[in-house]
């Protein structure tokens, strides 16, 4: 949180802490053991600006009805050398404390000395933290889904680093097991469709997408008919060792466009190559936890939760996906990783408690994957659901959206709601270069303030540093609420981590435009007397710090004029 911030809780709780000791040796209340309790920043602000439940926590301690504390706590209480000019009880036994100028002008100098770390706190002690976002199948083109998984993900990372988390974003790519040998038979019919008289047809289950006969057509372009003369094991290998290369550059492209950039692109394919999918077979076995049945192995799933025993080999010797899965989490675990965050769609709900059950299995925690499920994406348009790209004429891909739609547009409204709620993409609303559009009333705030200070500039008025006494003078109730507001920055962060919530920061970063423009609306700049002209200037600054920092953490553009 802010020093400002830090500072008025630590101030409330040692002053009520002193409060009962003194009321305990003047025997207003019983001597009893000083239980603990929580200050914290009310939601309503007619309660004050700072609340503590400490009196109806010391109920059973004093074993005396918490208005009576309360008012015990009051007749005792010292403000002075505090940051508060009053406090008072409320209802049944809450404690309302209300702030005094000083600290508001603490709090835009803390803002101004921070600069770009402003907002930043070590609440999460290094804890060494992996974010796995997207993994989207490479035997096809990414879609909604995975544009909206991008977004909250890579955002997620930002704000886990913010709040001090040692943070690695990575994407799991699946490129061995079913979806792999779907992939080759497709691409192996849709090459012979392109050469045999008789060619064999597509079976109903395999891959039907517009680029699986592109790339088939793209392989017959460079190499002609020379697979049709092989064996069908040989060409499909030749048809995947040349179709996946070029459908994963292709995800990393789109990923680097869409300015998501992450730690590792790691490959299923070495799981099995390095002996680690049945090395977890082993060691599961080992723990008693599998048993042969059909002449499949299988795993105990329902000793941990989960609602039917799994297969881990099937019959013909080969590992199942999930077997693949608890030894791609077993491996984040032996790196070193001490929590670890997976986010999926919403269709994979029936996966997650046997998941979970597994790291129970390994020897790890359930406690230590959490899982998110994110809901499906709507694109909107004219007030209709759109499905095809104007462009192509095809189901719309990632990469469509990002050559229709700003990149800054599509990270910002992807994160407009959480992630378990279903989420409608507007495209009118996305390229909309006014104030209608979120990003751009963000981006415009930060811009205005920008513009404010060139135009002063220009007329000989620099910034400064304020004395302590001008930016007391900062009390229209537009000023305190927009300070108010900077001041609740770092504990967003920190609530958007513990919630494992960006959408929480971009709501925060609207309503702190949203009161920028009604104090710029209601307080002059220039033209006041000097000192006042300047604190307000502050005020500008702090504000234009706090968006830009939310924006660079976004990976979002930050303007200076628009």
């Amino acid at each position: 949180m802010s020093k400002a911030v830090s500072i008025a809780k630590e101030q409330v709780y040692t002053a009520v802490r002193a409060a009962m000791k003194k009321a305990m040796a003047a025997g207003m209340l019983p001597e009893a053991e000083l239980p603990a309790f929580t200050v914290e920043r009310p939601a309503d602000r007619t309660h004050g600006d700072f609340a503590t439940n400490a009196a109806m926590v010391s109920a059973r301690a004093f074993r005396m009805a918490p208005p009576k504390i309360a008012a015990a706590i009051l007749g005792n209480l010292e403000l002075s050398g505090t940051y508060f000019t009053k406090a008072e009880t409320a209802g049944p036994g809450f404690m309302n404390f209300f702030l005094s100028p000083a600290f508001y002008g603490d709090v835009l100098q803390d803002v101004l000395t921070a600069d770009t770390q402003y907002g930043r706190s070590d609440y999460g002690k290094k804890r060494k933290v992996m974010v796995e976002f997207v993994s989207a199948n490479p035997t096809g083109p990414m879609h909604m889904g995975n544009a909206r998984g991008g977004a909250l993900g890579d955002c997620l990372a930002a704000v886990l680093d913010a709040a001090g988390y040692d943070v690695w974003r990575e994407f799991y790519v699946n490129d061995a097991g079913n979806q792999l040998e779907k992939f080759g038979l497709s691409l192996s019919i849709r090459y012979q469709q392109l050469f045999a008289e008789n060619p064999p047809e597509l079976p109903e289950d395999s891959y039907h997408g517009e680029d699986i006969l592109d790339l088939a057509k793209e392989y017959a372009a460079e190499n002609g008919d020379s697979l049709m003369h092989v064996s069908e094991e040989e060409r499909r290998k030749a048809l995947v060792g040349f179709g996946l290369p070029k459908n994963i550059a292709k995800m990393k492209a789109d990923m680097e466009k869409y300015r998501v950039h992450y730690d590792r692109w790691f490959l299923e394919s070495d799981l099995h190559k390095n002996g680690e999918v049945m090395a977890v077979v082993d060691y599961l076995r080992e723990r008693g936890l599998t048993y042969e049945k059909d002449g499949a192995v299988w795993y105990k799933a329902t000793e941990f939760g989960g609602e039917k025993d799994e297969v881990l080999v099937r019959a013909n010797g080969n590992p199942t996906y999930f077997t693949a899965d608890i030894a791609y989490h077993k491996n984040k675990f032996d790196r070193g990783f001490d929590l670890l965050i997976d986010i999926w769609g919403s269709d994979h709900h029936g996966h997650v408690a046997r998941m979970k059950g597994a790291m129970d299995a390994i020897g790890q925690s359930a406690d230590k994957l959490d899982i998110i499920l994110m809901q499906f994406v709507r694109l909107m348009r004219d007030g209709e659901i759109v499905r095809m790209s104007k462009r192509t004429g095809k189901a719309i891909q990632l990469g469509d959206l990002l050559d229709e739609v700003p990149v800054d547009s599509a990270r910002f409204l992807f994160n407009m709601r959480e992630a378990n709620s279903l989420l409608d993409f507007d495209l009118d609303l996305a390229v909309q270069q006014d104030a209608q559009n979120p990003v751009y009333y963000v981006q415009y705030a930060h811009a205005r303030i920008c513009s404010i200070l060139r135009a002063l500039e220009a007329d000989g008025i620099t910034p400064r540093d304020c004395t302590m006494d001008e930016l007391a003078q900062l009390t229209a109730p537009e000023e305190i609420e927009l300070i108010r507001h900077i001041s609740e920055y770092t504990d967003e962060i920190i609530g958007a981590a513990k919630d494992y919530d960006p959408v929480r920061i971009t709501r925060y970063v609207i309503e702190l435009a949203t009161k920028f423009h009604k104090f710029y609306n209601a307080c002059r700049v220039k033209g006041e007397a000097e000192g006042l002209m300047q604190a307000r200037l502050t005020l500008c600054r702090a504000t234009a710090t706090v968006i830009r920092n939310v924006l660079t953490m976004f990976n979002i553009t930050v303007p200076t004029s628009m």
